[in-house]
């Protein structure tokens, strides 16, 4: 049966996909682990219909745009969507069957899926329903999008952002230990909106025996996940008394230990609620990937190490961070012994400097808001 649609017009379809895209953005921080997505219906070069995925175990971007319709027949419409739809039952039925039952025109998708229950099934089912599919289009924008889901799906672990606040010289506490706070109140605030976003969030016995943070996020920024606290600790030390330990009940506590760490140290803990992940690996580096993946099969998709010097230093030297949220504070502390964010190794040339791409910079009362993507080679990529 021939088609009433004009031709396509790529132009207009890369304005259709990127309003998909923005869609999917507005499900950061409430699906995860699942992905953003977003959908468009168009016909007749107008938006018919329109949806993302909302919240985790909820219905899908292309259910959320179909539903919403007064008839689902879409026989001279174009279906935009940023990820391929998904061919099999998990939390909700196929969306992909929604799709042929609704007879689109055409469906345009940026990004195949990867996940091995999908990954080619639903444009293959979709062909052979004698739907007209196209992939790739705004590819490069759908992978950026989605870093941190494509990262667990691809390797077991979580996307991590490293993040930290300093002055101008970058010292992130002055030689005496002295470091609340560097940055402005509401460079603060937007720390916790941050926080509200992630899986877990990680810092290093150091920190947690200084600094005795809570590391939870306060309610007044609205929705947001009850992330993990994970501690770095490889003896099990973490006081009874500390901050985390008392309120486990409002937010779980991680504990990361080696095989030295004292059993009535562990005991002592779990007995709290704490949960202590005992590992076998007597080097740090090889405990802190052997976390990653366990976080990975909790489900984590975003992890954020929020310091010291110390852990930031490991996963630099690593190659595990993916991504930085570096807070610039304009004031100078100065002196040899205060510490600067990021310990470690480190590199031995300039030109082997992590970098950062697709940057943005925000300036917030006064403090510099500094966030981008770890520049990755064709080899750290394959």
């Amino acid at each position: 049966m021939e088609s009433n649609q004009a031709p396509p017009d790529i132009e207009l379809d890369r304005v259709w996909m990127q309003r998909a895209l923005d869609l999917a953005r507005l499900g950061k921080g409430l699906v995860e682990p699942n992905p953003m997505v977003g959908c468009v219906v168009v016909r007749d070069g107008v938006c018919i219909a329109e949806g993302f995925h909302k919240r985790f175990g909820g219905p899908h971007a292309e259910v959320e745009a179909i539903r919403s319709l007064a008839s689902p027949d879409l026989h001279d419409a174009t279906v935009y969507v940023t990820l391929e739809p998904c061919s099999h039952h998990g939390k909700t039925p196929p969306c992909v069957d929604l799709l042929i039952q609704s007879k689109p025109a055409r469906v345009m998708i940026a990004l195949q899926d990867p996940f091995s229950e999908v990954d080619g099934k639903g444009i293959q089912k979709l062909r052979e329903a004698g739907i007209e599919v196209a992939v790739g289009l705004l590819q490069e924008e759908a992978e950026y999008l989605l870093a941190s889901y494509l990262k667990r799906i691809r390797t077991g672990k979580p996307w991590v952002i490293a993040k930290w606040a300093m002055t101008l010289d970058g010292k992130i506490a002055t030689r005496t230990g002295s470091s609340q706070w560097i940055s402005q109140v509401q460079s603060r605030e937007s720390v916790h909106q941050l926080r509200g976003e992630m899986d877990a969030i990680g810092i290093g016995i150091g920190t947690a025996e200084a600094d005795d943070p809570l590391l939870t996020v306060r309610q007044a920024i609205g929705p947001h996940r009850k992330p993990w606290r994970v501690v770095f600790d490889s003896d099990a030390r973490l006081s009874l008394d500390s901050q985390l330990v008392k309120t486990v009940a409002d937010a779980p506590v991680l504990v990361v230990c080696g095989p030295l760490a004292p059993d009535s140290k562990v005991k002592g803990l779990q007995a709290r609620g704490v949960v202590v992940l005992a590992l076998p690996h007597s080097d740090a580096n090889e405990r802190i990937e052997a976390a990653m993946l366990h976080l990975g099969k909790l489900g984590c998709t975003h992890f954020l190490v929020e310091g010291g010097a110390k852990l930031l230093g490991a996963f630099h030297d690593l190659g595990a961070i993916d991504e930085v949220y570096a807070v610039v504070a304009p004031s100078v502390v100065g002196g040899d012994r205060a510490p600067g964010a990021v310990g470690g190794h480190g590199v031995d040339l300039i030109a082997q400097a992590t970098r950062l791409e697709r940057l943005t910079v925000q300036s917030i009362q006064g403090d510099i808001h500094l966030r981008g993507h770890v520049v990755r080679t064709s080899m750290d990529k394959g």
